[in-house]
């Protein structure tokens, strides 16, 4: 039976969660012991480890990072496509700000199935975005009062 249609339900709900700023629908989607490798440490955490952690981070970081912009839109680039238990998408967020040039943030999240739910969740970007999202946000986070995490 394919994932893709759980990670689109799950999707959807964060969708939901991030208007409504209420994350615990998203309970369900995750095991107890679920870990999220974020990717882009300059965010913030690097590692959540446990629903309740992921739980916590989701909204930390959409008020610390996203909620900074006045709006944030996503597009698909690729996928999804299915590989064993694992769920691919790549895709793009541009966030915008009055007085502040775009921001592109390219990435891919795979997301990993146990019994259809969320046991690893994985968010991976190039090197080159990577030193992108420094320099954007090195250049224009203090106006939009954002911190830059010194590790990545």
């Amino acid at each position: 039976m394919s994932n893709i249609p759980r990670f689109a339900a799950y999707a959807a709900a964060f969708e939901k969660a991030y208007e409504s700023d209420d994350w615990s629908s998203l309970r369900d989607f995750f095991t107890e012991d679920a870990v999220y490798e974020v990717g882009l440490p300059l965010l913030g955490a690097e590692r959540c480890e446990g629903r309740e952690a992921i739980l916590e981070w989701f909204p930390t970081v959409v008020e610390g990072f996203d909620r900074r912009f006045e709006s944030r839109t996503l597009r698909a680039i690729d996928g999804p496509r299915e590989d064993g238990d694992a769920v691919w998408i790549h895709g793009v967020a541009t966030y915008r700000a009055p007085g502040i040039p775009d921001f592109e943030l390219e990435l891919e999240e795979t997301a990993h199935f146990r019994e259809g739910r969320i046991h690893r969740l994985v968010d991976a970007y190039s090197p080159e975005m990577k030193a992108e999202a420094r320099r954007f946000l090195a250049e224009v986070g203090p106006r939009l009062g954002l911190r830059l995490a010194l590790g990545d």
